[in-house]
């Protein structure tokens, strides 16, 4: 079984896995665009679970990357947030209509795109770790991360401020999500959104996300860094702002 989607659903498939596995590339927050833009068309939770195996299995490339390079302490201030915040979305999942989710999507795209134009540059003074914030935007993380894979906006609030090493950020980030993934994968598979369908296509769309990575590698060292994630913020801008709109004009 095959999931039905037409022409412009594929292409749209298709780009969502590419944003998938050039986030895993090293374009970290490319990623965040994937459910919305698939949201165009089909319920975001169909496109959230068809997505989901996708990143499980392009996760393993950035794991063996990041094998040694990775903070454990922001991960044991932060994971068990995330597992709350996973557990939370699976206890609300059949009380938020489709357009609810439209919404929270919609609304999660805006506040980053929106965030990610007007925030200052943070502080140079590194902070620490915290088990409290961890602990908190770890939950938010793994809600957001559960309801539309966008749990990178969150995480990074937490994070960003800490001043980690490139590699030990990337190795931090890359190993979370993972780990955020495979809890995932549980309530998913009890609620049939690992379906035979979006299986097989997840199955199609992998390879796709796997050989980005490796464009994602490349474009880290061609594009400018800055112009990519303002085309990439902007473009999520016009998703979210689509998808407010239609979840309010249903």
């Amino acid at each position: 079984m095959m999931l039905e989607l037409t022409t412009e659903g594929w292409i749209l498939a298709v780009l969502a896995s590419m944003a998938v596995g050039m986030a895993k590339g090293g374009l970290a927050m490319v990623a965040i665009i994937a459910v919305p833009m698939l949201s165009l068309v089909m319920s975001p939770v169909q496109a959230a679970g068809l997505m989901l195996p996708v990143y499980v299995v392009s996760d393993i490339g950035g794991l063996i990357a990041f094998r040694r390079s990775f903070d454990m302490r922001v991960l044991k201030t932060a994971l068990p947030g995330s597992v709350i915040g996973i557990a939370f979305g699976w206890a609300t999942a059949h009380i938020v209509p489709d357009w609810g989710v439209t919404l929270i999507v919609g609304i999660i795209g805006l506040a980053f795109a929106l965030n990610a134009l007007i925030r200052p540059d943070l502080g140079a003074h590194p902070r620490p770790v915290s088990p409290v914030k961890g602990n908190f935007w770890g939950s938010v993380a793994g809600y957001t991360s559960f309801v539309s894979h966008s749990g990178a906006p969150p995480f990074q609030v937490y994070v960003q401020p800490l001043r980690l090493p490139a590699l030990v950020y990337a190795g931090t980030t890359t190993w979370f999500f993972a780990i955020t993934n495979w809890v995932k994968l549980i309530p998913y598979a009890a609620l049939g959104q690992l379906s035979p369908a979006n299986l097989a296509a997840a199955a199609v769309l992998t390879p796709v996300a796997l050989v980005s990575v490796w464009i994602g590698l490349r474009l880290v060292r061609i594009i400018p860094q800055d112009l990519f994630y303002k085309l990439i913020t902007w473009g999520l801008l016009a998703v979210s702002l689509r998808l407010i709109w239609q979840a309010l004009v249903r």
